[in-house]
């Protein structure tokens, strides 16, 4: 399969909606470990990029300014979420409520291994996935712009299957901020894989936000 062929990128995106789909749907949800799935998934989005674009990893250069680089945007996207889940919680009664939600994903499984798994899988294929081959993808057919605003807004509507608004936001939100890094720095890849691994397991596990 070549990997520049434009339609592959919606290949992608379909099979990440489905994935998505079977993680949150409420019915199937309740089916499955979600971090088994999650893990999964990760493998599926990985294999998918390399086998769709082999390139990102090329791309992929760890060097430890770019590992400096990573661990600073995460610190940064932490500062960002604790502000906005304060903010969050003063103006929506809801909040509250659907932040638990998504921490209550966690129950019965060990939070060391919910980090592992964020660190050195489930982080890294996301970023390796919606960086490194939609947003780059989509930024090639469309343009430096509109490639980002799509892929941000797609990264956040897979999320739509959860049904909680707290989590769509701030998947966007995190999305736009590493979509918005890899427009203007699209050598950026290696410190956004660093800075989206470091920051799932920071704000789900290490510093979590309730």
């Amino acid at each position: 399969m070549k990997t520049n062929n434009p339609g592959n990128v919606w290949i992608g995106i379909a099979v990440a909606a489905v994935l998505w789909l079977i993680m949150f749907s409420p019915l199937t949800a309740p089916c499955l470990n979600f971090w088994h799935a999650m893990s999964a998934s990760a493998v599926i989005l990985i294999t998918l990029s390399t086998l769709l674009r082999r390139e990102w990893l090329a791309d992929f250069r760890p060097t430890p300014l770019r590992v400096a680089a990573g661990i600073a945007i995460a610190t940064v996207l932490w500062g960002i979420f604790w502000t906005g889940n304060v903010a969050a919680q003063w103006l929506f009664d809801f909040a509250g409520a659907q932040v638990d939600n998504i921490y209550a994903m966690k129950d019965g499984t060990s939070p060391v291994t919910i980090a592992l798994l964020l660190l050195l899988l489930i982080g890294p294929a996301e970023e390796i996935f919606w960086r490194g081959f939609v947003q780059d993808s989509l930024m090639r057919r469309w343009g430096a712009n509109t490639g980002f605003l799509v892929t941000s807004a797609v990264y956040a509507l897979v999320h739509v299957w959860s049904g909680n608004f707290m989590l769509v936001m701030a998947a966007f939100a995190a999305g736009f901020c590493w979509g918005a890094i890899y427009r203007f720095r699209p050598d950026s890849l290696t410190s956004l894989i660093i800075s989206h691994a470091v920051w799932d397991a920071c704000a789900f596990v290490v510093f979590p936000f309730h």
